[in-house]
C-alpha cells in the first residue's frame, strides 16, 4: 500500500530558462504545480505527500533568487491555507526554523495552526536537509541522556526514530525526484532508507497528475523486500 509520497522538486530554474523566463517565473509556476499533484495523490489513496521546497544548502543560492523564494513561500501560505483547510489537508513545515524572517514565521505558525487535524498530511520541508535531521535528533538524546531520562545502551535506532522530524506519520513509500538529477540531495536520509525511488526528466512545472500516476503505477510493479528474500515476501 502507497501511503507516503515524498517528491524532490526539481527544475524549476531549468524550466523559466527554456521559457526565456527570469527564475524565480520557474519557481512560481512550480508551487502553482503543487496544488494539481496534491489532488491527485489523494485520489491515489495517498496520505501523506511531503514536499522538498527549500533545503539547508540553498542559502548558497544568489541572494536575489532567495528573497524570491522566501516571498513565494510566504505568499503559498497565504493563498493557499484557506483551501487546504476546507479540503482536510494538514500542512506541517519542517527543518530549522532560526534563519526565517518573524514575519515568515508567524505565517508558517498561522498556517500550520489553522490546518491542525486534517486527513491529508502535506509537509513541506524548508531550510531542511537530512544530515540537519539526523543531528538533531541526536542532540535531543544526547539531552536526554544528560538529564538522566535515557541510558547510553538505550539508543538504538527506534529512540533515533522517535527523535526524527516525521516520527509520527507512515514511512516514505516512494521517493519521487523530477528534473532529471540523479541524487537524493540530501533529502528525507533516515526516512527514505527502505523507500522506493522513482527518477524521471521532468522538469517541476511540467510534472502532472498523469506524471504522478507513472510514478505509483511503477511503483505497484515494485518487489518490496526489506531485507528478507522473494520467497519469504510471496510466502513460500
Amino acid at each position: 500500500m502507497l501511503n507516503h509520497i515524498a517528491i524532490v522538486m526539481d527544475g524549476n530554474n531549468r524550466w523559466a530558462k527554456r521559457q526565456g523566463l527570469p527564475g524565480p517565473m520557474g519557481h512560481k509556476k512550480g508551487v502553482q504545480r503543487i496544488r494539481d499533484v496534491l489532488g491527485q495523490a489523494k485520489e491515489r489513496g495517498v496520505t501523506c505527500l511531503t514536499l522538498f521546497a527549500f533545503s539547508s544548502e540553498n542559502w548558497k543560492r544568489p541572494s536575489l533568487e532567495v528573497t524570491a523564494l522566501m516571498k513565494l513561500f510566504n505568499s503559498y501560505l497565504e493563498s493557499e491555507v484557506e483551501r487546504l483547510k476546507e479540503e482536510g489537508i494538514e500542512l506541517r513545515v519542517i527543518g530549522g526554523r532560526d534563519r526565517f524572517s518573524s514575519s515568515l514565521l508567524a505565517r508558517i505558525e498561522s498556517a500550520e495552526a489553522a490546518t491542525k487535524g486534517g486527513k491529508l498530511k502535506l509537509v513541506i520541508c524548508a531550510d531542511y536537509g537530512g544530515q540537519w535531521d539526523i543531528a538533531n535528533a541526536a542532540q535531543q538524546l544526547a539531552k536526554k541522556v544528560v538529564a538522566g531520562e535515557l541510558r547510553v545502551d538505550q539508543i538504538d535506532q527506534h529512540a533515533m526514530a522517535s527523535q526524527m522530524c516525521l516520527n509520527d506519520l507512515p514511512e516514505v513509500d516512494l521517493v519521487i525526484r523530477t528534473g532529471g538529477e540523479l541524487r537524493i540531495s540530501n533529502f528525507l536520509l533516515w526516512q527514505s532508507a527502505y523507500s522506493e525511488f522513482y527518477f524521471t526528466d521532468t522538469l517541476w512545472p511540467d510534472f502532472g497528475p498523469a506524471e504522478l500516476d507513472k510514478a505509483v503505477d511503477e511503483f505497484y510493479t515494485r518487489e518490496r523486500r526489506f531485507g528478507m528474500n522473494g520467497d519469504q515476501v510471496k510466502g513460500k
